[in-house]
């Protein structure tokens, strides 16, 4: 049970004996709920933000397509990359609680800041965003691990559950901020993009709120280290999260070229200071880092091809897939609903969730009943580098061979993609949040969080850059998409059968964490 109060080895403190509700303790629904309304803020801006960069600042011109790419991507991974920061703070400054509920604020500004249509203040809008977000995202994930012991069989599907909170905000936001960008308050050429950005921003705000009344049942966990009690210490973070900011929007601006070689070398220096840390604790520690590490590679060509959802894919959508599939009758009702008589491209950015709310439970639910057979991490691993290629491979298939004489491809293809790529996702995210709290040294579960995300977020700039690719100079081709994305076919697979058969050796470096 979670609510024993012996500690265990990667346990910092007793665990309080939790209510369970579920079978699984209280607290974890409560930041649940919390994921889910940070989650509707970041994704339901999601679907909007290249496609109102090419249309506020580049006149709707097909050009922009590539640098709209760009910007997409180095925002995701300076998201990502500031967990790293978000994590240490949360470790040896202010504590868990009090990072979140700051890191709340701060994204809440930056997402109403986008909403003004000025592209200084547009940029500064995702720098705020980008600083909020490290102070939040890192330590709402550690949060979830803390409530259970290293050893409690529950605590993966304790992480997939909480993963299903992420993707059921995922899933409502982009139908939610289409509908009142296109029905409400525009229309379907003229989408009101602000009201998307203010809609997230309310969003942020309840996730304030939800946590700020539910923390109480945490009863102690993520409060502030003995030393860091002092309140004046969250003035101190917010002044430095102030300073941060134009040091972000400098990095924006800086290009994802010059950007991937910060991320690089912010990268490394986390590997040694994880490293540094372990080496401390003894042989089995620094064993166990350095199998996170590997992992934390492969990670990052996951990420450089999944995240093209956002990106290179809405391109598709929007001028290569053949979204007219509705008869006259269905064709009012969706019009109704969305301002559109074609199925929305935003409505693509909720597929990866209906499919991972669908399968959760059921992959979930297998990881158990297969007991010893369970594949190892590494493997698990290896199965969502896998899923996330034939991903590709259909898309190889479809814009080879299934391209019509108006040069577009079957819907269903698309969608198709987003729910195999969502297989490969369930075997790989939820367990590698997992996984981080029980392989990073134990006085830096946050950092090593944070190194997680950075991971992250070099696959996300890795996937600005690669869309760019895929789009071109002059915007996205059938013949530039199949290009870059059988490229993406090979990648992906090679190095899934790679991590296959390097697993026994990874596995063995863990010393017995599964």
């Amino acid at each position: 049970m979670s609510g024993t109060a012996i500690p265990t080895p990667g346990q910092a403190a007793p665990i309080p004996d939790f209510k369970q509700t579920l079978g699984h303790p209280k607290p974890l629904w409560m930041l649940f709920m919390t994921e889910f309304w940070e989650r509707f803020a970041f994704y339901g801006i999601r679907w909007a933000l290249v496609l109102y960069i090419v249309a506020q600042f580049y006149g709707g011109d097909a050009a922009g397509e590539a640098p709209a790419n760009r910007v997409y991507g180095a925002y995701l991974a300076l998201v990502y990359a500031a967990a790293i920061f978000g994590g240490y703070i949360a470790d040896r400054v202010l504590g868990y609680q009090r990072s979140i509920l700051l890191g709340a604020v701060i994204m809440a500004a930056g997402l109403f800041m986008i909403a003004l249509p000025n592209e200084a203040i547009f940029k500064l809008g995702l720098a705020t965003i980008v600083v909020g977000n490290g102070l939040f995202k890192p330590n709402i994930s550690t949060m979830v691990g803390k409530l259970y012991n290293v050893g409690d069989e529950r605590r993966d599907s304790g992480f997939t559950i909480f993963y299903m909170g992420i993707n059921l905000g995922a899933m409502l936001a982009p139908l939610l901020t289409q509908y009142l960008a296109r029905k409400i308050f525009g229309t379907d050429t003229m989408p009101a993009y602000k009201v998307v950005f203010m809609a997230a921003g309310v969003g942020m705000l309840i996730s304030l709120v939800w946590f700020w009344f539910g923390r109480r049942g945490l009863e102690g966990i993520g409060r502030p280290p003995v030393d860091g009690a002092d309140k004046r210490k969250v003035l101190y973070v917010l002044i430095g999260a102030l300073f941060a900011i134009p040091v972000v929007y400098f990095l924006l601006a800086m290009g994802a070229g010059a950007l991937q070689g910060v991320l690089t070398v912010m990268f490394l220096a986390l590997c040694g200071m994880l490293l540094v840390e372990a080496f401390r604790e003894g042989a089995v520690q620094r064993d166990r880092c350095i199998a996170m590490l590997i992992i934390f590679t492969f990670n990052i060509l996951f990420w450089m091809f999944f995240e093209q959802a956002g990106s290179s894919f809405t391109f598709l959508a929007d001028k290569i897939v053949d979204r007219d599939i509705f008869g006259p009758g269905l064709a009012n009702l969706v019009y109704s609903l969305s301002g559109e008589r074609v199925f929305p491209t935003a409505w693509f950015q909720s597929v990866n969730s209906v499919a991972i709310i669908t399968m959760a439970p059921l992959i979930a639910w297998g990881w158990v009943k297969l007991g010893r057979a369970n594949p190892s991490i590494p493997r698990k691993f290896g199965l969502g580098l896998i899923f996330n290629g034939l991903a590709f491979l259909l898309l190889m298939f479809a814009l080879s061979k299934l391209v019509t004489a108006a040069g577009l491809i079957p819907f269903w293809t698309l969608f198709a993609v987003y729910w195999i790529q969502s297989v490969g996702e369930l075997c790989l995210s939820p367990i590698g949040l997992s996984m981080v709290t029980k392989l990073a040294p134990l006085r830096l579960v946050g950092f090593g969080m944070g190194g997680w995300f950075l991971s992250t977020g070099i696959g996300n700039n890795l996937s600005g850059i690669f869309a760019g690719h895929v789009s071109g100079e002059g915007g996205m081709t059938t013949a530039s998409a199949l290009s870059g994305y059988t490229f993406g076919f090979w990648a992906l697979v090679g190095a899934g059968v790679l991590l296959f058969l390097i697993a026994p050796l990874v596995q063995k470096l863990m010393h017995g964490v599964k």
